[in-house]
């Protein structure tokens, strides 16, 4: 798995960013997606993921009706749409991925339970 994260840059407050991520190792049609963000200074937080099995998706409280995260397994990619940003979105955006199974849920709101990471792109809003 080679995941590889783009589509950052620098937005004013309201506009909308779309983040790709893509696994240039192969396919992510079994893998579990999710998507995290690290400001300076923070610890990296869990903003969204999506199931590979049904498509079941969750969302962080602070990005919930703002962000969509959406995948094509036939282009082994997996996308975050963010709409009416914020300056408190400002933060390098994490893609990752795992295979393993979880005993719940919940496991996924948290970084350790991936076992792939992107490189990391940045998304900046000015106000």
């Amino acid at each position: 798995v080679q995941l590889q994260a783009s589509g950052g840059g620098l937005v004013q407050a309201g506009g909308s960013l779309r983040l790709s991520c893509t696994n240039s190792g192969g396919s992510i049609s079994s893998y579990h997606m999710g998507w995290f963000r690290q400001a300076l200074g923070q610890e990296r937080e869990f903003v969204s993921d999506i199931n590979w099995r049904n498509g079941a998706t969750a969302y962080a409280d602070a990005v919930k009706g703002r962000f969509t995260i959406s995948r094509d397994n036939t282009k082994n990619t997996v996308y975050l749409q963010m709409n009416s940003l914020q300056p408190e979105d400002t933060a390098v955006y994490y893609c990752a991925a795992d295979s393993t199974p979880k005993y719940s849920r919940l496991e996924y709101y948290t970084a350790r339970s991936y076992a792939y990471w992107g490189q990391g792109t940045q998304v900046t809003v000015s106000s």
